[in-house]
């Protein structure tokens, strides 16, 4: 399986962005698709899940209510939307592909990683 994001940039503060990921190869043993984010110096740091065939999605905490979740699994892409960003939204994001049929929250559980797409929030 290979991954492909997309969508990152240069932006300002309180604006919306919408980063997406691009499937290929074997995608029919992923279960669930996920984001990430690595802010310069920091962990990686797991955003949302959803299941690659539609379903609940579920976020982090951290940024519940300012995040959504979406794929199409026609086209295999997932899409997240950033809304009202900040400067410590600036970070490398990352979609990840995981075999696991439970919800995986950890990187670990991840079995396929794209490159990474970097946002740069400017306040």
């Amino acid at each position: 399986v290979q991954l492909q994001a997309s969508g990152g940039g240069l932006v300002q503060a309180g604006v919306s962005l919408g980063l997406s990921c691009a499937a290929s190869g074997r995608t029919e043993s992923v279960h669930f698709m996920g984001w990430f984010r690595r802010p310069p110096g920091k962990e990686r740091e797991f955003l949302s899940a959803i299941p690659s065939r539609g379903g609940e999605a579920t976020y982090a905490d951290s940024v519940k209510g300012r995040v959504t979740i979406s794929g199409d699994s026609a086209k295999k892409t997932l899409f997240l939307q950033i809304h009202s960003l900040k400067p410590e939204d600036a970070a490398v994001y990352l979609c990840a592909a995981s075999r696991r049929p439970w919800l995986p929250r950890s990187s670990r559980e991840y079995d396929y990683w794209g490159q990474g797409t970097l946002v740069t929030v400017s306040s």
